[in-house]
């Protein structure tokens, strides 16, 4: 079946860095395109991070541009977020998802919680 699990979250000090992983499973992975998301405690689930189908073309939220990057390995099925210079307002549970536009179909994954604190 369908498959997305989150991993490397964890708590950090502010100015510290993390990086994400998603692994894809039971899909053409290297048809969808990636995105991360991340939502706050009382807060909108929000876009951070878009990445194409073969990694050509990368897009990121204005709040993270600059201290987040987005990539991919289509071998290993599996997208990545490298967060640096990380702020306390960067904590969330991040999500990635999956979708390809043209069927309409969408995959989440469960989440990893990141915490920015001292």
């Amino acid at each position: 079946q369908v498959q997305l699990v989150e991993s490397g979250g964890g708590l950090v000090q502010p100015g510290g860095s993390l990086r994400l992983s998603c692994a894809g499973s039971g899909f053409t992975f290297s048809s969808y395109v990636m995105n991360w998301y991340r939502q706050a405690p009382g807060k909108e689930r929000e876009l951070v991070a878009t990445i194409t189908s073969a990694g050509g073309s990368t897009s990121y939220a204005d709040s993270v541009k600059g201290r987040f990057t987005i990539s991919r390995d289509n071998a290993k099925n599996t997208v990545y977020l490298q967060m640096n210079s990380l702020k306390v307002e960067d904590t969330a549970v991040y999500y990635c998802k999956a979708i390809r536009m043209v069927f309409g179909y969408t995959y989440w994954g469960q989440g990893t919680q990141v915490t920015v604190s001292s």
